[in-house]
């Protein structure tokens, strides 16, 4: 399986993300515990959501460029304004 090498230079701010969606997973089952109501509790699953929706766009966002369109590193790399759509697209469906 090919290493990622491309997330090591934006591991800070992934890692960040990680906590934060930690975080927000530890605040779900605290409110599990503590029976607070159904409306809190799909508040809290629908943030945690959404921060791994964010998360995987990221990651994924950073692959396309990355893999796909850097035309130094990949001479026959899809065409960049495409790329942008494919991204657009994945944003959308993410959020």
């Amino acid at each position: 399986m090919p290493r990622m090498t491309h997330t090591i230079r934006e591991k800070h701010k992934l890692l960040g993300r990680v906590r934060r969606l930690r975080g927000q997973v530890e605040a779900i089952e605290r409110a599990l515990e503590s029976e607070a109501g159904c409306e809190q509790v799909m508040h809290l699953i629908a943030g945690a959501r959404g921060a791994l929706a964010g998360l995987m766009a990221e990651v994924v966002e950073d692959h396309v460029r990355t893999h796909l369109v850097d035309a130094e590193k990949h001479p026959g790399a899809l065409n960049a304004e495409a790329a942008e759509h494919l991204l657009d697209v994945v944003r959308t469906y993410l959020k």
